[in-house]
């Protein structure tokens, strides 16, 4: 029969105060370097060392590092040098009482740092595929004891199986918010270019779609859009006359009105652009699909292609269509010139509750200064002729 003593049972309680202690300031920090902090205060207080580290493997660089040397700042080494080369390359845990009788202890560190080592413990990291992604060091036992115990070893060891998974869970994520931003990023970027290229072709200028998307955001917002929300049209808008570029230039440069049948032709332009980005399994390009293909809709269900009426109509068409009407009226077209100001603004009184929704025309009067002094800059900005 196994008998515990009362001190054991004192310090298995301490140990799992700490573990429970420390456990929801890891799970709920996302930093990886505050992550590090944290695990080695955790590993110092358990096996009660004077210093602990968390080595990380660097690959690209053949490099063991930490950040999280006590009282030390970043700390990079060779990836076989000392107990944790050793340890990384054999895959196994390290327990000396007396660093400096040990071949394998590398006393080039103490003499970086003014410190000496005397015991040492080194336990492995291991990734979900086995593999060791790094090493936990413990140095110098603090207390009545001056050497690590093979308890100490064991607590050591599951603090470090702990470590591992929440360091790989912490890397993934980083991975996925990495990805994430730059499919984003890269979404954008491609929303922008085809939107440039379609504007291209109309001989209209190219920060058109700029305007169009930044009066859309700030309409928006002052709608009640979420900020989210708004920022997603703002990113969508820029392709709402995709469908363009299948427009012949005789139609879409027309300087004089178009004939029926080519107002028909221009008309199709609306769906092109929709089947175009529908055909992307990206989420922000098949929501710009649903502009380009609303953003000629009215209010009162005259519009194109559809003929859809009040609600029926996406938000975001309704809202690019006040957009985008607002920009061409107060620009200089092939077929015409910009409109005075005044003019504009009552054309939108004129037309509200038939080709706009009426909620939609008073928040861009309400906000007019704001928003028709959001044309100016972005005009200004892209160095084209004021209006």
């Amino acid at each position: 029969m196994v008998t515990i003593s009362e001190s054991e049972v004192l310090e298995n309680k301490r140990v799992l105060d700490l573990l429970f202690s420390y456990m929801p300031k890891i799970a709920a920090e996302r930093k990886m370097e505050n992550l590090l902090v944290l695990m080695a205060d955790m590993g110092r207080s358990i096996v009660m060392a004077d210093r602990c580290s968390l080595w990380l493997i660097d690959e690209d660089r053949g490099e063991l590092w930490t950040k999280v040397a006590h009282g030390v700042n970043e700390l990079r080494i060779p990836i076989a040098a000392g107990f944790v080369g050793w340890s990384v390359k054999n895959g196994l845990p390290v327990l000396v009482d007396d660093a400096y009788l040990d071949p394998r202890f590398d006393r080039r560190s103490d003499g970086k740092t003014h410190y000496r080592t005397t015991s040492v413990m080194a336990v492995p990291l291991f990734d979900s595929q086995g593999k060791v992604m790094g090493v936990f060091q413990a140095i110098n036992k603090q207390g009545e004891q001056k050497v690590f115990s093979r308890q100490d070893l064991e607590r050591l060891t599951l603090t470090a199986v702990y470590s591992a998974k929440t360091v790989e869970s912490a890397r993934l994520t980083s991975e996925v918010e990495e990805s994430k931003e730059e499919l984003e990023a890269t979404q954008e970027e491609l929303i922008h270019v085809l939107g440039d290229i379609s504007e291209s072709r109309s001989h209209e200028t190219g920060d058109h779609i700029q305007r169009v998307a930044e009066i859309s955001y700030k309409l928006a917002r002052y709608y009640g859009v979420s900020e989210e929300e708004a920022v997603r049209i703002r990113l969508a808008t820029p392709m709402h006359d995709l469908g363009k570029v299948a427009i012949p230039d005789a139609i879409l440069n027309k300087p004089g009105r178009l004939t029926e049948g080519e107002f028909e032709v221009m008309k199709s332009h609306a769906l092109k652009g929709e089947e175009l980005l529908l055909k992307s399994k990206r989420d922000l390009l098949r929501f710009a699909a649903v502009v380009a293909g609303s953003h000629h809709e009215r209010w009162d269900g005259c519009g194109y292609p559809r003929g859809l009426e009040g609600d029926e109509i996406p938000l975001t068409g309704r809202i690019c269509a006040v957009a985008d009407v607002l920009d061409a009226l107060a620009s200089p077209r092939c077929y015409k010139a910009a409109w005075p100001e005044e003019k504009i603004r009552e054309e939108f009184i004129k037309q509200r509750g038939t080709q706009f929704q009426p909620e939609l025309v008073d928040a861009l009067v309400e906000h007019w200064d704001d928003i028709f002094a959001c044309l100016r800059q972005v005009r200004a900005e892209a160095n084209t002729p004021r209006f």
